[in-house]
């Protein structure tokens, strides 16, 4: 994590402290964060140029972890929008709630197939954007197709879901089921990470 990614106001113990929960948290969860360290500043910019910020008024992200893209997220997005963050982890959960006091992000503790039920809950309309960096190569071939169509059903005609993992595996599953599929690539980050921006 660079000084880019550091919250405004954030001292060094609070930044040392949310890299020792993640080191953590994958020693416990490995399948679950498919890397020790949270992305790097260069796939956080590659990721998010893919982002009309003028449409993006409700976005959402499946497995923010401590936060490092929400972060820049919240800084990019409009004072109206709305940013909804889905974990499953509840140290996360908690970590996002005491380090981020933002109107604008709802973070909840729940699954991304429930994307459509948390949309309906709060009131929001359909997704312009859906960021995912949940390790899809290791989950059953079912959960990651759910994951999928549900976000694609969740999305806006305009929409996009933008993905990034360590692995091309996904990739047969996301030409199946979205119309456009573009790929990229960024070297600077542990690992090395392909880069999906899929299309309804």
């Amino acid at each position: 994590m660079t000084a880019h990614d550091r919250p405004k106001g954030a001292a060094g113990p609070a930044q040392h402290s949310q890299l020792s929960l993640f080191a953590r948290n994958f020693f416990k969860h490995p399948q679950m964060l498919g890397s020790i360290i949270p992305s790097s500043s260069f796939l956080v910019k590659r990721l998010l140029d893919g982002v009309d910020w003028q449409q993006a008024r409700v976005v959402v992200e499946y497995g923010p972890g401590v936060g490092t893209i929400t972060r820049e997220l919240l800084q990019r997005m409009p004072p109206e929008s709305t940013l909804v963050v889905l974990e499953t982890n509840q140290d996360f959960v908690d970590c996002l709630e005491q380090s981020l006091p933002d109107p604008r992000l709802q973070v909840v503790k729940g699954s991304a197939e429930t994307i459509q039920a948390e949309l309906d809950r709060l009131g929001l309309p359909a997704a312009d954007y859906v960021l995912a960096g949940i390790p899809f190569s290791t989950m059953p071939a079912m959960t990651r197709e759910s994951i999928l169509m549900r976000s694609l059903e969740a999305l806006s005609p305009r929409g996009a879901m933008l993905i990034y993992q360590f692995s091309s595996k996904v990739l047969p599953d996301l030409r199946r089921i979205f119309s456009r599929v573009e790929c990229d690539f960024e070297p600077f980050n542990v690992l090395p990470a392909r880069l999906y921006y899929c299309h309804p």
